[in-house]
């Protein structure tokens, strides 16, 4: 398929279904913190995704330092970070866009470790997007999210990270590497939960099935459907085609959690996430710009 044709339908109809799927699941770690202790959710999480990938774990793997850094950054540490956060934060609206910081932190992540170019629009973008984190930490109706907002950006330097950890690990398999992950965040959380977390087992027992369903939410649809269809779409696509459409996933959070759990829509939520979103896309914008650039000047070579 030439890299420049446009989406098919079945294209779109895929980034539509990740787009929701992705903004769904965000309200539902936010439900499912509410009953349970949030190192549990995600240590559940990946328990429930390990019985589909269990088989996608097979030799060979990659050298065991540079693996394990993956695994422990994209598994138990960014997972535990992000969902003590939506445990201990009032609102969802300012989380979610917070988490884009993901994309900004990839690109400053590359510059260091693999010596990529950082454009000036991405590095103007990366202090928009900072500049709208802080002030949507500045919401007075918004302050006691501060906390999580501080956590949810270390988790997106971990993932990032982690991407670029990928990157200088070529040939491994992307369920494979899902697999490996669950293996080892799915104990590790579980086993932090009943070390740190109060009143594991109360809460585990009295959870309502909301709960239970959301945490199946983020385990099968989540991690196993939504991860597939983006697998899919990358093997067609460059990467960059499809990924600044996943900027529209906080939005579709963000109207969950106005509409049906409490979030308000300030002046300074909306500015400060306009401005954050703003920062990310022209990060991934230029991104995108600059490996099509690349591409093209490698087949006029």
């Amino acid at each position: 398929m030439p890299a420049n044709s446009p989406l098919s339908g079945l294209e779109r109809l895929a980034i539509l279904a990740i787009i929701l799927t992705w903004g769904l699941n965000n309200a539902a770690a936010k439900v499912a913190t509410a009953y349970l202790p949030p190192m549990m959710v995600g240590g559940l999480r990946f328990a429930l995704a390990l019985i589909f990938l269990i088989a996608f774990v097979r030799p060979p793997f990659p050298e065991p330092r540079r693996l394990m850094g993956i695994i422990l950054l994209s598994g138990p540490i960014h997972f535990g970070l992000i969902y003590v956060a939506f445990g201990m934060s009032k609102s969802l609206s300012p989380l979610v866009v917070a988490s884009q910081l993901w994309i900004p932190f990839t690109a400053l992540a590359a510059w260091k470790m693999l010596g990529e170019t950082m454009r000036w629009p991405a590095i103007a973008g990366l202090v928009v997007a900072f500049v709208g984190v802080a002030w949507m930490s500045l919401d007075p109706h918004g302050g006691g999210n501060l906390p999580a907002l501080v956590l949810v950006v270390l988790a997106c330097a971990c993932w990032a990270v982690a991407t670029v950890l990928v990157r200088m690990t070529p040939g491994v398999k992307p369920l494979k590497m899902q697999g490996l992950t669950a293996l080892v965040a799915a104990p590790s959380l579980i086993a932090l939960s009943f070390a740190f977390e109060p009143r594991v087992v109360e809460r585990v027992t009295t959870a309502p099935t909301l709960a239970w369903l959301c945490v199946a939410f983020a385990g099968i649809v989540s991690t196993i459907g939504a991860s597939a269809l983006l697998f899919w779409l990358v093997q067609r696509r460059e990467a960059g085609r499809v990924t600044p459409y996943f900027l529209l996933t906080p939005l579709v959070s963000c109207t969950i959690g106005i509409l049906f759990m409490g979030d308000k829509l300030t002046p300074q939520l909306l500015i400060g996430g306009g401005a954050t979103l703003v920062g990310v896309a022209l990060v991934a914008l230029t991104e995108k710009r600059a490996a099509r650039a690349e591409a093209m000047a490698a087949e006029t070579a």
